[in-house]
């Protein structure tokens, strides 16, 4: 089809494909413009009746005429007898495809939900039914304004649609319990489908479920749906209650229409939400080196993340975290792909040239949208005003994008850790290591952050930079956690006693908490401190997803993961852990697909193949599973973690002989790298050796063993979890994990 003219337009490229008909994206050659085109199913307009029922309710739509309905321009016919309607064209993005990057924010939903109320009141105004509200049917163009699709569909009112009664049109999920029923239906069900999309903006999940189709519409005709304020806490009571109304299945007790709902919407608590100022978004990439000394790059990469770490403090902004805002180092990547790819509106670019002790730093805003400049200042200063600078740069970043500046974000903002510019340097270079994620890496780490503390001990981020060092030598495998973890935090009450609202100290306290400790009370209260000193960091919400996955909470777990998510889209890590926590719920399909994604960004990071590996396992799809996990070995360079996980299940598909040779070759490195026991408790469980197994259970819970939690999670029954023998259940009763 593409290229080809039918009627005065030209195809250009297909958009989508569904079951109301194939999407082209078009040019009209009378008008010289851009258009969309919906080619609609033959078996729709083959009776003459239809054809003509589907004619009158287009040309009804089509004069509907208002800023949130998608325009429709024309209705036409092509030789073959194909009925088409052309469309506005739009760039931007569904709703749909917002939810899958994670949750919006409440003024963001809410100001989507208003949008959307106001053009369906407009088109029942007119007595046309939408009948199909989804995510996928309304779309938020690159200038904010939401459009509802797929207008040229609708019923109207009073007459008999496309469809006779008794038969269901439309997408089950989003469907009124009266059109599951397949019976007539009036405005009111399009109130119900927009409360779904309201419940899915809020939470990320749709209220009513089921592995297949009738079991969805059971639920939607028999059960009642979680509150919202139980999956997401900051929900506002009363746009729960607009939710609550809208799912009524009893279209009786509903709003009877839609400027009900608009004017609950507009009600003082809820419009008070949508008048705050929209949440900016900006990233700040890695400030270029212009000196000559390559060894320079710790410099200009830390200036960066200062101001990162700086604007994080403010509630009214977005802040990408630096693995994203720096994976376009060295690219030169067009300033609009990057903004599109990160979700950003704004951007900060900056060099670095220093010769000496004299610095020249350059920094501009940058509009993703046209990529032109708003805001740039060059800075000719001495080393001893570095720290100025970065707070002349964020207050200025606030100052340009109108965000609203609280008495505590300002103080927050320029708060300055040390006055002392060389323990900044070494801080500067030790964060720089440790960003390498190597046993070197870690090791030159802690050198230069003792170092920062020798010249500044009263340097609250150094010591807190150490117990991160720390924990995560002892979390991947190579460090003993009895040796490893007193040592962090040793280190993070120290950077506590210091600065008590630390977020990132109390973050790592709630890791260590759920991990080492098992202390789940203690772990939440840190974790959630954690979050209200500093909402934005894409690291405190993956460290309380971990916590919200060992203990048993699935889905809220998926809901955090994807907001580190959005604050981090392009760490290969985080993309990993949305697919680790999918797959910790048994949710073994949903893990699949979004592990393939993370796969497509990177193919070499192991993690993911290991995790999908896992994933097929689930699904009992052996070779599949089998076929990651060598992978995986292979990208690990045989890291103890991913030659447990594939002995296992060479060991399950009865390739004995291999699965014997990795264990054998664990046992090896056992003797002389710390191996942690919970993986030897694995093999021998998998092998049969259950005595062999609870001795290193036992060594597992002495060594208070960092995996061991992970075991314990509830999993199907074909999966590594610990069994509940009373002898097993004592010894975890004993060291508190398990009641």
């Amino acid at each position: 089809m593409i290229g080809k003219i039918i009627s005065h337009y030209k195809i250009l490229e297909k958009l989508g494909e569904g079951g109301m008909g194939v999407v082209y994206k078009a040019e009209d050659l009378k008008l010289k413009r851009t258009v969309t085109l919906k080619f609609l199913p033959p078996e729709l307009t083959r009776d003459p009746e239809a054809k003509e029922r589907f004619v009158h309710e287009a040309q009804a739509a089509s004069a509907l005429q208002h800023n949130n309905i998608c325009t429709i321009h024309e209705i036409d016919e092509t030789d073959d007898s194909q009925m088409i309607i052309c469309m506005d064209y739009y760039t931007g993005e569904t709703i749909k495809e917002k939810i899958e990057q994670g949750l919006l924010n409440i003024e963001e939903a809410i100001d989507i939900a208003v949008q959307v109320a106001q053009g369906l009141a407009k088109a029942h105004r007119r007595g046309i039914i939408h009948r199909d509200i989804k995510p996928a049917n309304i779309m938020i163009t690159d200038d904010g304004v939401v459009k509802i699709l797929d207008f040229g569909l609708a019923k109207l009112a009073g007459q008999v649609g496309i469809t006779k009664t008794g038969v269901r049109m439309g997408t089950v999920a989003y469907m009124s319990p009266e059109q599951a029923r397949g019976e007539a239906v009036d405005h009111r069900t399009d109130i119900w489908s927009l409360g779904v999309v309201l419940y899915e903006m809020l939470t990320g999940q749709i209220p009513f479920k089921g592995e297949y189709e009738q079991a969805v519409v059971y639920s939607i005709l028999n059960e009642e749906s979680v509150s919202p304020s139980s999956i997401r806490k900051d929900t506002p009571k009363l746009f729960e209650q607009i939710v609550s109304k809208c799912l009524e299945k009893d279209p009786a007790m509903r709003y009877q229409n839609m400027q009900e709902v608009l004017e609950e919407l507009k009600k003082p608590v809820v419009s008070a939400a949508i008048s705050r100022i929209q949440k900016k978004s900006i990233a700040v990439l890695s400030f270029t080196n212009m000196s000559a000394d390559p060894e320079q790059e710790y410099f200009c990469d830390g200036m960066a993340e200062e101001i990162i770490n700086a604007l994080t403090h403010i509630e009214s902004l977005k802040v990408i975290a630096r693995t994203s805002a720096f994976a376009f180092k060295g690219k030169h990547e067009d300033v609009r792909k990057i903004g599109k790819k990160l979700n950003v509106e704004t951007l900060l670019e900056g060099s670095v040239r220093k010769a000496g002790n004299r610095l020249r730093i350059t920094a501009q805003l940058v509009k993703v949208c046209d990529g032109s400049h708003f805001w740039s200042e060059r800075y000719d200063r001495d080393m001893e005003d570095v720290f100025a600078i970065q707070d002349e740069i964020s207050l200025a970043i606030v100052d340009k994008l109108k965000g609203r500046l609280l008495g505590e974000e300002k103080a927050a903002l320029v708060k300055r850790y040390t006055e002392n510019l060389e323990a900044y340097n070494l801080y500067l270079k030790g964060n720089y290591f440790s960003q390498m994620w190597t046993v070197e890496g870690f090791e030159k780490a802690i050198e230069c952050l003792e170092q920062a503390l020798q010249k500044d001990p009263n340097y609250a981020l150094a010591y807190a930079g150490i117990a991160y060092v720390y924990f995560f030598r002892a979390f991947f495998g190579n460090f003993p956690p009895k040796e490893a973890i007193p040592k962090a935090k040793t280190y993070l009450k120290k950077a506590l006693d210091i600065d008590e609202n630390l977020a990132e100290a109390h973050a790592l306290l709630g890791k260590i908490r759920t991990m080492y400790d098992w202390n789940w009370v203690l772990a939440e209260q840190e974790l959630k401190l954690a979050l209200e000193l500093n909402p934005n960091s894409s690291i405190i919400h993956l460290h309380y997803c971990d916590f919200l996955s060992v203990t048993g909470q699935h889905e809220e777990a998926i809901i955090e993961v994807k907001r580190a998510r959005e604050l981090d889209p392009l760490s290969i890590n985080i993309n990993a852990n949305v697919g680790e926590r999918m797959y910790f719920a048994g949710q073994f399909d949903r893990a699949i697909e979004d592990l393939q994604k993370t796969i497509a960004m990177d193919r070499n990071w192991f993690y993911s193949h290991l995790l999908l590996g896992l994933s097929y396992l689930g699904k009992s799809m052996l070779k599949e599973s089998i076929v990651e996990l060598e992978k995986a070995s292979d990208l690990s360079g045989g890291a103890p973690l991913v030659v447990v996980m594939l002995a296992s299940t060479y060991y399950r598909t009865g390739k004995k002989t291999e699965a014997e040779k990795l264990f054998n070759s664990l046992k090896e490195r056992a003797k002389d790298e710390y191996i942690p026991p919970s993986f030897l408790f694995v093999i021998h469980k998998v092998r049969g050796d259950m005595e062999l197994a609870f001795k290193w259970l036992e060594r597992a819970c002495e060594d208070r063993d960092i995996y061991l939690p992970y075991y314990l999670l509830p999993q199907p029954e074909d999966h590594l979890i610990i069994p509940y023998d009373k002898k097993s259940t004592e010894l975890l009763r004993k060291v508190g994990l398990i009641k």
